[in-house]
C-alpha cells in the first residue's frame, strides 16, 4: 500500500490569492445544505480561517480537529485521540444519509472561500482504505479515502457527498502535499464510518467518566 503525506495547514487557512473549488450558490441535497455549518475566525494571528463542519446527530457536528480556532471552546465536546475530528454543540438538528464510498464514485466536496462564500469542487474516488502519514511525531497513520478534486483552503471539515445521491460519504482533512503539472490535486477523507466510530468512542468515554 502506497503511503501518502498530509497537508492539513492551509485547508483551513484563507489563501491570499484565489479559492479552491467553484463559487457554488447552492447545495444539491437540502438535508446538505441544512447540516452544514461554514467556520470562520482568526488563525494564527494575521491570518483569518474558513472551514466547514456537518451535523452527524442532532444538536452534534463534526470538524477537523485542526480548525478548534474557528469552534466556540464553550461548544466543544471533545476530539478523536488518534483522528484530525472534534465534535461540537449546534443548534442543528437534521441529519444527512451516508453511505460508504466506492472507487470511481463521482463526489462533491463543499467548502468555504477566501471571502467566507460558498464553494463547491466535483472530484472522483480513485482510493480506498490508504494510509496518509500526519506531519506530527505523535500522530498515529491516518486511514483515509481519497478523491481527485480542486478542493483546498476553506475546505476543512468539509464534506464529501455521493453526486448522485446526495449521501454523506466523508469529512476532508488534508491534501496531497505535492504539486506537479498536469496532475490533478488529491484529497484526503475520512469515511463516516470512521467519524461514527470516533463519535461512539466519545460518548462512551464520557459516560463512563460520569459514573
Amino acid at each position: 500500500m502506497q503511503k501518502y503525506w498530509l497537508l492539513v495547514l492551509a485547508l483551513g487557512l484563507s489563501a491570499c490569492t484565489q479559492s479552491a473549488g467553484e463559487p457554488a450558490d447552492h447545495f444539491t441535497d437540502p438535508v446538505i445544505e441544512s447540516a452544514y455549518i461554514p467556520l470562520s475566525g482568526s488563525a494564527y494571528l494575521i491570518l483569518e480561517g474558513h472551514g466547514a463542519a456537518m451535523t452527524i446527530a442532532p444538536n452534534v457536528a463534526v470538524t477537523n480537529a485542526h480548525n478548534d480556532n474557528l469552534v466556540d471552546k464553550k461548544k466543544i465536546i471533545g476530539r478523536s485521540a488518534d483522528y484530525d475530528l472534534l465534535y461540537f454543540r449546534t443548534d442543528r438538528t437534521d441529519v444527512p444519509a451516508s453511505a460508504p464510498p466506492f472507487v470511481h464514485e463521482k463526489v462533491l466536496a463543499y467548502g468555504q472561500g477566501v471571502d467566507g462564500s460558498l464553494r463547491v469542487a466535483q472530484g472522483v474516488v480513485k482510493w480506498l482504505d490508504q494510509e496518509v502519514v500526519a506531519r506530527c511525531p505523535k500522530c498515529p497513520v491516518q486511514h483515509a479515502f481519497i478523491f481527485e478534486g480542486n478542493a483546498g483552503p476553506g475546505f476543512s471539515g468539509g464534506p464529501v457527498v455521493d453526486a448522485a445521491t446526495g449521501k454523506l460519504v466523508g469529512i476532508v482533512f488534508g491534501f496531497r502535499d505535492e504539486d506537479k503539472a498536469g496532475i490533478e490535486k488529491l484529497m484526503y477523507a475520512y469515511d463516516m464510518n470512521r467519524v461514527m466510530v470516533e463519535w461512539n468512542n466519545i460518548r462512551a468515554h464520557s459516560a463512563a467518566s460520569a459514573q
